[in-house]
């Protein structure tokens, strides 16, 4: 599915099989590193979040006073990150990148109000670099807005359930 077969008109709902395709192209474009495309699942107030575990087994609550694996207020720092990727200016960012492939499973529907739908998700990554493949997991949470002319997340949030990682997490692990 291309970027275009996920436009509709702003009266359009969602089905549960649209919704599927849309998480499935979002993390195709992941796994093909298509980052212009990726880039533009997300709306411009997005934010990114990846919260941590603390030392009670609790997910943190407030990723601006609190610790997070990954924390973009908006599309503008995930802009800034996948810069960084394409540009090789991050010291996260090595080459080779790493092969992935997500899967993604369990998909809900949370609730639908008016043209917002929230959803959870589970999903698994295998990455590959450095003949080595590693594996994360988690749970998502998104918050779709179907208004405009295609949907948009306009709010995400990625659990990782296998925090205990050997190196540095970025945005095509999860």
């Amino acid at each position: 599915m291309t970027t275009a077969t996920l436009e509709r008109p702003a009266t359009y709902a969602m089905s549960f099989e649209d919704i599927q395709a849309f998480l499935f192209a979002e993390a195709r474009a992941l796994d093909d590193r298509d980052w212009d495309t990726w880039l533009t699942f997300y709306h411009k107030d997005c934010p990114f979040w990846m919260p941590t575990w603390d030392d009670f087994d609790t997910l943190t609550e407030d990723p601006a006073n609190e610790m997070s694996l990954m924390y973009y207020p908006n599309k503008q720092g995930i802009e800034d990150r996948v810069f960084r990727i394409k540009t090789d200016r991050s010291s996260a960012t090595s080459l080779p990148e790493p092969r992935t492939n997500h899967y993604l499973s369990g998909i809900e529907v949370l609730c639908r109000e008016g043209s917002e739908i929230k959803l959870r998700f589970n999903w698994q990554t295998l990455s590959y670099r450095y003949a080595q493949t590693d594996t994360h997991w988690g749970t998502s949470f998104y918050t779709i807005d179907t208004s405009g002319v295609r949907p948009l997340i306009t709010d995400k949030k990625v659990v990782l359930k296998n925090d205990h990682i050997h190196h540095v997490i970025d945005v095509y692990h999860v």
